[in-house]
């Protein structure tokens, strides 16, 4: 079983900030997989499909991020998902744009929804699908940088496509230790189909 959990706010003023990059992730992915989002519940919406006889969930918390965990603890207690079945995307202000970093586990640094998830569930032993947005200017304050307007460039949506890349390898049945071989590293490799 797979749980996999875009993070990012609900609602259209969000809807293309650097925040969101979870979300943005999850919609490329489901159009890879074509399967929709269409099912609402566990404080999410969501998509729930078989692979390879293995259930997989894609889901886009409705609790806006510093909350996301209610929706992950939600889903785990409902479907019986362990914490190792969970991988979350979420965007990094400390990887430049194009760069993405798979990891087993890790802390929360200063992300609001990776610290909700650890909070509500007890454990930082979740996979992640880290993509960078790249760091703040320095006279910016945080919260106004990750909720400001992505600038598409490139290199942004070389990032996107990565680790939607990823993740789908993943779906798939590539462990995480083959898609972090595969997709860590430069940001000119993106794993391409």
């Amino acid at each position: 079983m797979k749980l996999i959990v875009g993070l990012g706010n609900i609602g259209k003023e969000y809807a293309d900030t650097n925040h969101n990059v979870g979300f943005m992730v999850i919609d490329k992915l489901s159009e890879m997989l074509g399967e929709n989002i269409k099912k609402t519940g566990c404080d999410a919406d969501y998509a729930e499909f078989n692979k390879n006889g293995e259930k997989i969930i894609l889901a886009k918390p409705r609790t806006y991020m510093n909350e996301s965990g209610r929706s992950v603890k939600s889903f785990m207690k409902k479907y019986g998902f362990e914490i190792s079945d969970v991988l979350v995307i979420n965007d990094d202000i400390d990887l430049e744009p194009g760069f993405v970093r798979i990891r087993k586990s890790g802390s929360a640094g200063t992300h609001n929804g990776l610290k909700s998830i650890i909070r509500e569930t007890g454990s930082g032993d979740f996979n992640r699908v880290r993509v960078g947005i790249g760091s703040k200017q320095e006279h910016q304050d945080l919260a106004n940088f990750v909720l400001s307007k992505m600038r598409m460039t490139e290199n942004q949506k070389l990032g996107l496509e990565k680790a939607a890349n990823a993740v789908y390898d993943y779906v798939l049945g590539s462990s995480v230790d083959e898609i972090m071989s595969k997709y860590n590293g430069n940001s000119n490799s993106n794993g391409k189909h």
